[in-house]
């Protein structure tokens, strides 16, 4: 279950990503192709949008740290593999969504931050 204590979150409790532009550059396009599979994820497991996200704002020039918060989502992944949203297609279900907004939240350009689940 995701309020597991034994499962960690993908990311740290309040761990900042920054531009970091004095660190070396990771591969640009391998890192948008990791955040690409991300977000492809987050259909069934909707609890890892908003670090998915936060890693994708920096798509344009990704760093080592950047890179390094998206292989840590990677990890979890593998160790919760038995998590996971099933959609049944035999049966009838309810689905009942829920949002949340942070207006700009962001520190570094003031854009707002969304997720869902």
């Amino acid at each position: 279950m995701v309020g597991d204590s034994k499962v960690k979150v993908p990311m740290e409790f309040r761990m900042k990503l920054t531009p970091s532009l004095n660190k070396s550059a990771a591969d640009m396009t391998l890192y948008r192709q990791m955040t690409g599979s991300l977000m492809y994820l987050t259909v069934s497991r909707p609890y890892i949008m908003f670090s998915v996200c936060y890693c994708a704002r920096f798509q344009a020039n990704p760093r080592e740290p950047h890179m390094t918060a998206v292989k840590n989502i990677f990890r979890y992944l593998k160790r919760t593999s038995s998590l996971g949203i099933w959609y049944p297609s035999s049966s009838g279900f309810f689905v009942q969504a829920f949002s949340d907004a942070d207006l700009g939240g962001c520190n570094l350009d003031r854009k707002s931050t969304t997720g869902g689940s």
